[in-house]
């Protein structure tokens, strides 16, 4: 863990972002869920929120009424920045998808705003 610079995490996964990265690579950050990992810039982060929130509002009519699955079953499709990836997942895991990608935008925009101010 001394590699990293953990952002945000949750039940679900972390965010972080690579202490020994070079400049270029500074703006991307991990992020790690189940057995996923996705090295994503603020605009990814953001188009994958979109894509999240669509997938849960969608997601939400589409399940089962009295399927005893219906939290596990991996019945949504949740499109990525990379167009050509799509996970499977429950309708839990997209919500807690969403924590973690909306928490780590939240702790990105909050850290420049406030070393925008000179206060850190």
């Amino acid at each position: 863990m001394n590699d990293i610079h953990p952002i945000y995490q949750n039940d679900f996964g972390i965010a972080f972002q690579w202490k020994k990265d070079k400049p270029s690579q500074s703006n991307k950050v991990q992020v790690i869920f189940r057995d996923i990992g996705l090295l994503l810039n603020q605009s990814e982060l953001r188009h994958f929120s979109k894509c999240i929130a669509d997938t849960v509002k969608n997601g939400k009519g589409n399940l089962c009424g009295d399927c005893k699955t219906k939290e596990t079953c991996r019945s949504l499709l949740l499109n990525t920045p990379a167009h050509q990836v799509t996970f499977a997942v429950s309708y839990q895991e997209a919500i807690e998808v969403g924590d973690l990608i909306n928490g780590t935008l939240f702790k990105l925009e909050l850290d420049s705003y406030f070393g925008e101010l000179g206060i850190e």
